[in-house]
C-alpha cells in the first residue's frame, strides 16, 4: 500500500524533542480553554445555554478528569486526585440535557482543578517513557489528551454561538479569496488508493488501520457550497419541495418547521444571521455553515448532484495522482499554517470559498481542512480490522446506521485535532456544529477518457 511512510514528523523527534513537542500542544489547547471560560462571567459559565450543549463549567472540569485519568494515574501511575469526580464528569453517565443539574464544581474549583491536575501531567511527561506500551508510544497518550481538549474547545465555541447577549469573542477577519477564475468541480480519476492510516502515532482508533480502497472516478466541488448558491437552494423551493428531501429528512423539516440554515433571519432587506452575538447580513461568498445533513442532502438533490462518499472525500484530499501515495493532508505532510488552512479559531467565521490556494490538493480543490465540517453520505462504521484502544467508548459504541460521518475539520477545530484522515460523526440533524458540505456527482458520458 502506498501510505506516507513510518516515518512522519513525532517519529522523527528525539524524546527531547518530542516532550517539548507535547508540552507545547498541551499549553495551546490549554491556552484556548482558558479564553473560552474567562471570556465570560461565572454566571455564563454555570447556565446551560441549549440542552444540546453542556454548561461551559463542565466541559471545563471534564477535560482536567480525563487528564487525570489517563495522564496522571494511567500513565504516571500516581495516586487520584479528586476519584469522587469520576462519574460526575463520565460522558457516558449523564446527557447534556441533564449535567446542570448535578453538583458540579463551581468555577473557581473546576479552574483550581484542571491548574492542579495540569501541574501533575507535565510532570508525568518528563519522567514517563515514550515507548514500551502502546499507550506511551510516541507520547500517545498526551495527543489523545491534546485532542480531547481542543475537541472540547471546538464543543465550548458551539455553546457560545447558542449563548444570548453582547459578543464576548473577538478574532481577525479570515483572508479573501483570491481572484481569477478557478474550476467549479474536477474530475477525481479512478482506482485504487490507500485510505486510514496505520503510521501516523496520534490517529485515533477509528482512523487506522490502513486500506486499499477502490474508488470510480466521480467529479467533486473545488469548493464547499457558498451562502450565496444556498440561498439560490431557499428561493428555488428547496425547502417547501418534499421531492428533495430523503423521508427521514423531510419529517425532521417539518416537525421543527426548518426553513433556512440555523441562526438565519429574514428581514425585509434580506437574510441575516448571528453570529457570536454579532448580527450581520448573510456572506454570499464563504461556506453555508450550520445546516444538518438532511439540508445538505435536499441542495444536493436539487442542484442535481449528490455528497460524496467518505472513501471519495478521504481520496479527494489525500491522493497525489503523479506517486499514487495518499498524503497526511491536501498540501502535502508537513503540519497546517496560517497559510494553508483556516483552524483553531484563528478567526471566527470560514474564509471565502476559494482561500488558502496553498492549501489545495494536487487536483485543486481547496478547503478540504478547515472552514466548515464537510458531511459525507457514509454511515459511521470501523474500518477492516478494526481494533478499539484505548476505549470503546471513544468511538465502537458509535457505529451504526444513526451516524453520518463529516471530515476536515472547521474553524473553530485545533490543528492537532484534524488530518486527512480524521474522522468526526454526528446524528444527521445536528445544526449548531460548524458543518457544512461541498457536493460531488457521476462523471457524464465522455468525461471519463
Amino acid at each position: 500500500m502506498s501510505e506516507t511512510p513510518e516515518s512522519g514528523p513525532l517519529l522523527e523527534l528525539s524524546s527531547q524533542d518530542l516532550r517539548a513537542h507535547v508540552a507545547g500542544a498541551l499549553t495551546r489547547a490549554r491556552a484556548r480553554s482558558v479564553a473560552l471560560t474567562d471570556a465570560v462571567d461565572d454566571e455564563d459559565l454555570i447556565r446551560q445555554h441549549s440542552k444540546l450543549m453542556s454548561p461551559l463549567v463542565w466541559d471545563l472540569a471534564h477535560i482536567g478528569s480525563q487528564e487525570e485519568l489517563w495522564l496522571v494515574r494511567d500513565v504516571g501511575g500516581r495516586e487520584p486526585l479528586r476519584p469522587d469526580l469520576d462519574d460526575l464528569y463520565d460522558a457516558f453517565q449523564h446527557s447534556r440535557a441533564d449535567r446542570r443539574a448535578l453538583p458540579l464544581l463551581g468555577p473557581a474549583e473546576a479552574r483550581a482543578y484542571v491548574r492542579e491536575v495540569r501541574e501533575k501531567a507535565l510532570d508525568v511527561l518528563e519522567k514517563a517513557p515514550m515507548s514500551g506500551r502502546r499507550l506511551t508510544e510516541s507520547a500517545f497518550a498526551f495527543g489523545m489528551i491534546t485532542q480531547h481538549e481542543q475537541q472540547h474547545d471546538e464543543t465550548m465555541l458551539a455553546t457560545h454561538q447558542l449563548r444570548r447577549g453582547e459578543p464576548v469573542l473577538h478574532a481577525p477577519e479570515p483572508p479573501h479569496a483570491p481572484s481569477g477564475r478557478r474550476l467549479a468541480e474536477v474530475l477525481v480519476p479512478g482506482g485504487r488508493f490507500t485510505m486510514g492510516t496505520s503510521a501516523e502515532p496520534w490517529a485515533l482508533d477509528n482512523e487506522r488501520p490502513a486500506h486499499e480502497v477502490d474508488v470510480p472516478a466521480f467529479v467533486l466541488d473545488t469548493t464547499p457550497v457558498t451562502c450565496g448558491e444556498y440561498l439560490e437552494f431557499l428561493a428555488g423551493g428547496g425547502y417547501a419541495e418534499q421531492r428533495f428531501w430523503s423521508a427521514a429528512g423531510w419529517a425532521y423539516r417539518q416537525e421543527h418547521d426548518i426553513t433556512a440554515p440555523r441562526f438565519w433571519h429574514r428581514e425585509p432587506d434580506g437574510w441575516w444571521r448571528t453570529r457570536f452575538g454579532v448580527r450581520e447580513p448573510v456572506p454570499l461568498r464563504e461556506p453555508v455553515v450550520h445546516v444538518s445533513y438532511y439540508e445538505a442532502e435536499a441542495y444536493a438533490n436539487w442542484a442535481g448532484k449528490r455528497l460524496p462518499t467518505e472513501a471519495e472525500w478521504e481520496k479527494a484530499a489525500r491522493f497525489d495522482p503523479v506517486s499514487g501515495r495518499s498524503r497526511r493532508f491536501p498540501w502535502g505532510d508537513e503540519e497546517p499554517t496560517e497559510a494553508h488552512a483556516n483552524l483553531g479559531q484563528r478567526h471566527l467565521r470560514p474564509a471565502e470559498a476559494g482561500a488558502y490556494p496553498a492549501g489545495q490538493s494536487p487536483l485543486g480543490v481547496r478547503q478540504l481542512i478547515g472552514d466548515v465540517w464537510e458531511w459525507t453520505s457514509t454511515d459511521f462504521h470501523g474500518y477492516p480490522g478494526f481494533g478499539a484502544f484505548p476505549y470503546r467508548e471513544y468511538s465502537e459504541v458509535f457505529f451504526g446506521p444513526e451516524y453520518k460521518v463529516l471530515r476536515g475539520g472547521s474553524f473553530g477545530t485545533g490543528a492537532v485535532a484534524v488530518r486527512g484522515t480524521f474522522r468526526n460523526w454526528d446524528y444527521p440533524i445536528r445544526r449548531q456544529i460548524f458543518a457544512g458540505f461541498r457536493c460531488a456527482r457521476d462523471p457524464r458520458p465522455g468525461e471519463v477518457a
